[in-house]
């Protein structure tokens, strides 16, 4: 091999190995900025496609275009109504612009430090204006997108776009967990002490009307028996006394026979004089 050929190979190559350095594909799913010595190139980023840089002396960094997640810590808030909640949050965000967030955070942990401050501070400061049951069941979506809003508006200068902020879950610290609970069960023992009194109570009052009722029914009974047994015993004199008037002396007779069986017996002695009127019948 000539020296003339082992020169043009070792250029052919310097070529090539420059071509290859000064080109680079940007991906459908990032964005670019190109740097020299350290600092940005240019007042915007470059998007997907072949582009084009100086060997050697720029580089490429690369950033997802991409919604990319957030997931902070629980923490302890404070509501308005002055109650402890652990708050578990996530949030959904991209880079907007690849400049202003280089300059800002240079890489992705900087940012996330960022917005986890960011996203703490606007929970607190929202959440803390309502109470407790207001946060939990009635405003809670009013009070997210709020949160959303002001902390996009915060970082959106950074190259930050926060597209949704929301709670996974919100628990209550241990402690007041069980105070809540000791309440509760206070509550329910109250409530149930206050049913069992009022239901002693109404069984007292049915018990009462239910005797009063028993009462005026036997009272009225023993009204209508002793009506019915003196009409009956009415009409039993007044037959007997009609019967007697038809025939005074079988009546006469009758008695006299039963007083004679009940006198005249078990060897009963009676002494008396033949003409008494008790023995006119034995004549």
């Amino acid at each position: 091999m000539t020296r003339t050929t082992l020169i043009s190979l070792i250029v052919v190559f310097i070529c090539l190995v420059s071509a290859l350095e000064c080109a680079y594909t940007v991906d459908q799913t990032e964005q670019a900025i190109v740097l020299q010595f350290g600092r940005p190139v240019g007042d915007a980023a470059y998007g997907p496609g072949l582009h084009f840089k100086l060997p050697f002396v720029q580089d490429v960094i690369f950033f997802d275009s991409r919604i990319l997640d957030y997931d902070a810590k629980p923490e302890e808030i404070l509501t308005e109504d002055k109650k402890n909640m652990v708050v578990d949050s996530y949030a959904k965000w991209r880079i907007t612009n690849p400049l202003e967030f280089y300059k800002k955070f240079k890489t992705i942990p900087g940012a996330l430090a960022r917005l986890d401050d960011v996203i703490r501070g606007q929970l607190r400061e929202v959440l803390g204006r309502y109470g407790l049951k207001e946060i939990v069941a009635h405003k809670r979506k009013q009070l997210l997108e709020e949160v959303t809003t002001k902390t996009r508006d915060q970082l959106l200068s950074f190259g930050i776009d926060v597209v949704d902020v929301r709670i996974k879950r919100t628990d209550l610290p241990l402690e007041n967990e069980r105070a809540i609970f000791n309440r509760m069960r206070a509550e329910r023992e109250r409530q149930a002490k206050q049913y069992r009194a009022e239901g002693q109570e109404m069984a007292a009052k049915i018990r009462a009307q239910a005797d009063k009722e028993r009462a005026v029914l036997l009272s009225e009974a023993k009204r209508k028996s002793q009506i019915i047994r003196g009409e009956g015993e009415a009409n039993a004199t007044r037959i007997y006394a009609e019967a007697v008037n038809d025939a005074p002396d079988f009546y006469e007779f009758k008695r006299s026979m039963e007083a004679y069986e009940k006198s005249l017996k078990d060897n009963t002695r009676i002494i008396m004089t033949p003409d008494s009127p008790f023995l006119k019948h034995f004549r």
